[in-house]
């Protein structure tokens, strides 16, 4: 044990549980500060912000021949609450990277060196996979989902009353913000197989036990995140599938090999 310990040493220093409750302090006032920063720069771009989640819907609706799209709200108080939403949102976003680093940096120091090198590509796999899954959201998913949606309009009407599509601002930006974290955090699916059969707790051969089950599980989690949409159900439905897929493969490489006796 002594000869693993000095091959693969722990940086970490003993210290009294006060210290570590002031290194969690400093921490975790670093990460709140990070967030504050955040969340002011993303009040005063918060209309920008705006504009760009609300460009895909007002695109469709374009294309079915409204020429002034827009958005409406119908409490006073509705369009600032609306911002204040939308900073919180975007300064989160900007200010994980800077929170994931604080977190690293409290637990880093009781990590043996070969424990640091296996995490850090899945700490360097987390936001690129996050930022993945949100791309998917917003440059595939909701094209054709609004499209969907938008498609009931009718200028005519049933009997001369027209229907028309006027969504609430706080309502459209409610369901692009929870439709984009549902698919950015659905996409750290393989991060976290592959940590759990890298430490054993599962194998890639009982994924593959567990696959047919796990496919319907996909379209269980889609059906529950995503709008009562075959399109978007399914547009997060395989994505998750094929991230299983690719779980199975990463879960192969890293999981402990069995020992010879």
């Amino acid at each position: 044990m002594a000869d693993i310990e000095e091959e693969d040493p722990i940086d970490d220093k003993p210290m009294p549980l006060l210290d570590h409750l002031i290194e969690l302090r400093r921490r975790l006032m670093w990460s709140i500060g990070a967030f504050i920063i955040c969340f002011m720069g993303s009040y005063y771009f918060s209309s920008r912000i705006y504009f760009f989640l609300a460009e895909p819907l007002a695109t469709v609706l374009r294309e079915q021949g409204n020429p002034d799209p827009h958005l409406i709200y119908t409490q006073l108080y509705e369009a600032f609450f609306t911002r204040i939403k939308v900073a919180f949102f975007a300064g989160a976003f900007i200010a994980f990277p800077i929170i994931a680093n604080q977190l690293w940096l409290f637990v880093a120091p009781g990590l043996y060196r070969s424990e640091k090198r296996a995490m850090l590509p899945f700490l360097a796999a987390t936001p690129v996979l996050f930022l993945l899954g949100a791309a998917l959201a917003y440059y595939f998913v909701f094209p054709f989902a609004w499209r969907f949606f938008a498609s009931f309009q009718d200028p005519t009407g049933g009997g001369g009353v027209p229907i028309e599509l006027l969504p609430r601002v706080s309502e459209y930006l409610d369901l692009v913000m929870k439709l984009i974290f549902a698919f950015g955090l659905t996409f750290e699916l393989p991060v976290l197989l592959t940590l759990l059969a890298k430490v054993g707790i599962i194998s890639s051969k009982g994924l593959k036990r567990f696959r047919r089950y796990a496919y319907v599980g996909m379209f269980v989690i889609a059906a529950i995140l995503a709008p009562p949409d075959v399109i978007t159900q399914t547009g997060l439905a395989v994505p998750l599938i094929a991230l299983y897929e690719i779980s199975i493969l990463a879960a192969k490489l890293v999981e402990p090999k069995p020992v010879e006796v």
